[in-house]
């Protein structure tokens, strides 16, 4: 059912696009108070100012799409084509100017060319691979491996028919064993005790292509390898020996060969070139206790290291004092009556030399001359004179 329209003085009604319109005195209303879809400004009571009734410029006298804004016109202006089209022969408002690609002496634009070399120029970057002198590179056809290539300058079919991944073969790589973000490593040695280790296993790339085939995660797996390897090898040492010196050097080469054999099972192609034990320590829970063991063991071996000395100085003098009889034995079978009367001399000079001697000589002179007597009271006079002149001085 169609809506009724009421106005006083109609001038004439006109049917457009649907709907149904009262114009009054060159105005155009419609149901619902709605405003002229020529852009006219009344009061929309019938009492303002009269509307121009001049259609708007660039368009035809006849009516339009009331849904357009006013300032396109009735000539396509507003058409969504039409908007798009003048955009891209450069015109339109929006401040685009008439900014307009160069075009070929044929008149077609150059934009196809642009976007063909563009691809060229990126398939061309593709081909040519230029490797360092410890590098290697992995091709690889269509998602499969088929070649390696060696360093220098090398090309290569395009991307994505082939694709090349450069690695790094003669660099030495580290791994820490345990990490920064992991707990301490208890091990067990041989006589049932446990020891943190810490160690460093360094390694590089023998074959890129099983590097880079056969196992999934490398590095995971060479920290894994190790970590077997190593707690092997302390089982076979005990406490002592793993603190040592000596011991650690045959951890390490032991731990080494373990790897190697282990890894070129698994067709890794990983060379080992070595393990370095960073740190041996007891547990922290008993670390005083190792230390106080420490300390008497310490102790003892200086106590031992002095009998020792002692007992070798002894030594050394009897085996002097055994050369030198040697040397008068020599002599005594050269001359046995000379060797003779010597030895008995020094022998006599030893004995008397801490012994009281009293000299008696035969004829007019006195007989008995007791020197050590003599000599004896001499000193007793001496320090009985010493002790009373310093107590005469006091009185």
């Amino acid at each position: 059912m169609r809506p009724l329209f009421f106005a006083r003085e109609p001038d004439y009604i006109r049917r457009m696009d649907g709907f149904t319109r009262l114009v009054k005195n060159g105005g155009l209303w419609m149901a619902g108070k709605r405003k002229s879809p020529w852009g006219n400004k009344g009061s929309g009571d019938g009492n303002g100012p009269r509307p121009d009734p001049t259609p708007p410029p660039g368009s035809s006298g006849g009516p339009r799409n009331p849904w357009l804004p006013p300032e396109t016109s009735a000539g396509g202006g507003g058409n969504v084509e039409n908007i798009f089209s003048k955009k891209r022969r450069g015109g339109g408002g929006g401040g685009g100017g008439n900014f307009r690609m160069p075009q070929r002496p044929g008149g077609k634009s150059w934009f196809p060319v642009a976007v063909v070399a563009i691809v060229a120029l990126g398939l061309g970057s593709s081909m040519f691979h230029v490797v360092d002198a410890e590098e290697q590179g992995v091709v690889k056809t269509l998602g499969n491996y088929t070649r390696t290539l060696e360093p220098g300058f090398n090309i290569s079919a395009p991307w994505p028919i082939e694709t090349v991944d450069i690695i790094s073969v003669d660099g030495v790589r580290a791994i820490d064993i345990p990490t920064s973000d992991q707990q301490a490593k208890l091990i067990l040695t041989g006589d049932q005790n446990l020891v943190d280790l810490s160690y460093i296993v360094r390694w590089n790339v023998k074959s890129l292509a099983n590097f880079k085939f056969r196992l999934v995660e490398p590095e995971e797996t060479v920290s894994e390898v190790a970590e077997a390897a190593m707690r092997a090898s302390v089982a076979e040492k005990t406490l002592d020996e793993t603190f040592s010196g000596q011991g650690r050097a045959e951890i390490e080469l032991a731990v080494r060969e373990r790897m190697q054999r282990v890894l070129d099972g698994y067709a890794a192609g990983i060379n080992i070139l070595g393990v370095e034990i960073d740190k041996a320590d007891p547990p922290s829970q008993v670390v005083d206790a190792f230390r106080d063991v420490s300390v008497a063991e310490q102790n003892a071996d200086a106590a031992r290291n002095q009998a020792r000395g002692y007992a070798q100085q002894v030594l050394a003098e009897a085996e002097g004092q055994a050369e030198a009889f040697d040397k008068v034995y020599e002599q005594y079978r050269l001359a046995p009556e000379v060797t003779r009367q010597r030895l008995y001399y020094e022998t006599m000079e030893r004995v008397l030399r801490q012994t009281d001697k009293t000299i008696v000589e035969p004829g007019n002179v006195q007989t008995y001359l007791p020197l050590p007597e003599i000599r004896r009271r001499a000193q007793q006079q001496g320090s009985t004179a010493t002790v009373t002149a310093p107590q005469q001085g006091g009185q």
